[in-house]
């Protein structure tokens, strides 16, 4: 079997992932693995599907087909799965909104050769108040060679200048 990743983008409408489905199963596809979401009227999702070498290019016309439908996808073939060579480390982080705190957060991860696994953040009023907080969850490959008290020592220097409460623990 071959392997695809497919990013899909249209504007959000009832049954969009069936006919995603419905076309990856057309062409004997395994759909394997997700992440789809609806944000600002839009439906945005990236995914994993297998799919016999055979059947690639049928799959790949009809996919690309979707157009048609006002269903935009991207394909690309999957690389190999390295070895591991992270740890899975998970992140919570809340603190007073303002500009650059992706921006900020993301380079030093990048710095500490972090991989950022997957991120979801939003802005939400404070319980008490109408201030408003940002709220970031994380899953993060730290390297074999970073420690997790090394890296909370860093978000934590970056955590002061920001503001922010985070919180590190480990993945099962």
């Amino acid at each position: 079997m071959d392997h695809l990743v497919l990013t899909v983008f249209a504007p959000d409408k009832p049954g969009l992932v069936e006919r995603i489905a419905q076309c990856v199963a057309d062409h004997n596809g395994n759909w394997l693995e997700s992440r789809l979401s609806r944000m600002a009227g839009q439906f945005a999702g990236i995914l994993q599907v297998a799919v016999p070498p055979q059947r690639q290019a049928e799959l790949v016309d009809a996919l690309q087909g979707l157009a048609a439908e006002g269903i935009r996808v991207m394909i690309a073939d999957s690389g190999a799965s390295p070895s591991c060579t992270w740890k899975p480390i998970a992140m919570e982080l809340v603190g007073n909104d303002r500009p650059g705190i992706v921006r900020d957060i993301s380079r030093l991860l990048a710095q500490e050769g972090v991989n950022v696994e997957r991120l979801t953040t939003g802005v939400r009023p404070a319980p008490m108040s109408s201030e408003l907080l940002f709220h970031a969850e994380a899953v993060l490959g730290l390297p074999l060679t970073l420690s997790l008290e090394q890296l909370q020592a860093s978000l934590e220097t970056l955590a002061d200048d920001l503001m922010v409460e985070l919180v590190l623990r480990t993945e099962p």
